[in-house]
């Protein structure tokens, strides 16, 4: 499980993140909501170590690794989609998708495991096309799919139907509820499309101004007014 216990950060003199304090679970999407400015891409970016945090812990399966170095986080089981994809545009869809097996031994990471490939066949079928020929949907999914590969317990993605066409989003949505559904993986989703977080969160969190302040089961969201609070 993931705890995240008042968390603090600042940036050229502002304070981003006032204690952000949340927990997301195995088995469990959660669903982070806010505006533009809100501060969730910095959380994300503390939690896996990018940005330090000036202040509170980062718990996970039940040690502190709020010193840790990113590199360390994804070899305890972390594994994170930013915004912009960044997959690597030069190389093939499967050395792509092999690079994100990289903390395991030589004999373990020689192979695509096959349930990428099943929760995303677009990628068997493209995997021998340079990453920068996809379109920005098959980018995404191959995003994800690299996280995937290093069979991580906790996935982070950022914004993930961003600049991508409905069929793909929809596709997306269903990835994410199968792997939800396996029991073993906390998914913690950062969203501004509201009817797709609304269609996927087991928990909801709602940030605004560097803090959580709203939060509840993702079947409430409607009836606690969440759209209001998060829609331009």
């Amino acid at each position: 499980m993931l705890e995240i216990q008042e968390l603090h950060q600042y940036y050229s003199g502002s304070h981003i993140l006032r204690g952000v304090s949340f927990t997301a679970k195995p088995g469990e999407i959660t669903c982070l909501l806010g505006r533009n400015g809100a501060g969730k891409t910095t959380l994300l970016k503390c939690l896996m170590g990018l940005i330090p945090a000036r202040s509170g812990t980062v718990n996970w399966q039940n040690a502190n690794i709020t010193q840790r170095k990113p590199h360390q986080r994804v070899q305890a089981g972390m594994a994170y989609v930013p915004q912009g994809r960044e997959i690597f545009p030069r190389l093939t869809v499967e050395e792509n998708l092999l690079l994100g097996m990289s903390r395991f031994s030589a004999r373990d990471s020689g192979k695509v495991p096959e349930d990428i490939y099943q929760l995303f066949p677009v990628l068997r079928e493209m995997k021998q096309r340079r990453g920068g020929d996809l379109s920005g949907g098959q980018q995404q999914q191959l995003a994800i799919g690299r996280a995937l590969a290093s069979r991580p317990q906790l996935l982070i993605l950022d914004e993930p139907t961003e600049g991508i066409q409905p069929s793909v989003i929809k596709e997306i949505g269903e990835v994410i509820r199968e792997l939800a559904r396996r029991g073993d993986m906390a998914i913690l989703l950062v969203e501004q499309f509201y009817d797709f977080a609304a269609g996927l969160a087991d928990q909801y969190l709602v940030m605004s101004r560097g803090t959580i302040v709203q939060q509840g089961r993702g079947e409430n969201m409607e009836s606690d007014g969440v759209r209001g609070m998060v829609t331009i």
